[in-house]
């Protein structure tokens, strides 16, 4: 198979002055691209800015010969996600991937969530992507196509990997997956492929600083590289991505189904008849014929 080449592409990357952010950058770069690093140099608790953790990043790659820039505006609103996307629409004419990796963790009981912290964790994680792919959809249009890769979680994705503490985190990564599949469907016939990525590798978010000892960022980002790729034709996937492995996942419905009339599923007529074939319905049955 042909080597994949990001040549004469220019995208952006969120979230890029460590971690995952950085690894996306630099494999995307040394394949070609020229690549956006955005970061506002917040804290791990989402908060404050520092525009030298990112301009720190960049100018070490530059050190490299890689052909990245930094940027560290504010992204929590419309306004300044258009703005980002619009400078870079300036500098270089257009926009062939966009990859939205900014994100952090924060863990709060339910009765200690308060309606600000709740709003900051929603706002990056859903409303700040689709702020972004607002403002790039046009150009991406335009130009006949283009990739968006959104970060979700396996945190919100699998109730058996769920954490204490972390509702408004589950909640802003199952409401970017939301925003994938409306952004696929309405991106398909202009070219604009979408997909999540739900990665797990060891960062700042883990309390890694520098080189992790295991679950590196580098085996998480070949996989996001191929969804801001041509050669990724399909969206509407979240694609888990950890230790070098890769697994694409996506919600199907059954054959035959005639939503909303037949789910081609369990009848019942009743609260005690659902109780009754709760094994079925939640097909949890185990066949003990034989």
């Amino acid at each position: 198979m042909s080597r994949i080449s990001f040549e004469g592409q220019v995208g952006l990357v969120t979230g890029a002055a460590g971690g995952l952010g950085l690894a996306y950058s630099r494999l995307l770069a040394e394949r070609g691209a020229q690549v956006v690093m955005h970061d506002v140099g917040a804290g791990t608790d989402g908060r404050g800015a520092d525009p030298q953790r990112i301009l720190r990043s960049v100018e070490a790659l530059q050190r490299q010969g890689l052909p990245v820039q930094a940027a560290s505006g504010p992204i929590d609103h419309r306004a300044g996600c258009h703005a980002l996307v619009q400078e870079l629409l300036q500098a270089h004419g257009r926009i062939d991937f966009l990859i939205h990796n900014a994100g952090w963790v924060g863990y709060q009981t339910l009765e200690a969530i308060e309606d600000e912290a709740l709003e900051q964790m929603l706002c990056l994680a859903a409303k700040t992507p689709l702020w972004l792919a607002q403002a790039a959809w046009p150009a991406m249009r335009a130009a006949g196509g283009g990739r968006i890769v959104i970060t979700t979680s396996d945190r919100a994705l699998y109730p058996q990997y769920a954490q204490r503490g972390l509702s408004a985190y589950a909640m802003g990564k199952l409401a970017a997956l939301g925003l994938v599949n409306v952004l696929a469907l309405e991106g398909a016939e202009h070219g604009i492929v979408v997909n999540a990525v739900s990665p797990v590798a060891k960062t700042r978010m883990w309390g890694i600083e520098g080189e992790p000892d295991e679950l590196h960022p580098d085996a998480v980002a070949q996989g996001v590289a191929y969804l801001a790729s041509t050669r990724c034709q399909e969206g509407g996937w979240a694609l888990r991505a950890s230790n070098g492995q890769f697994h694409a996942l996506r919600l199907q419905d059954a054959a035959h189904v005639a939503y909303p009339r037949d789910l081609r599923a369990v009848s019942a007529d009743s609260i005690e008849s659902v109780a009754l074939q709760w094994p079925a319905i939640a097909r949890a049955s185990v066949d003990q014929r034989g």
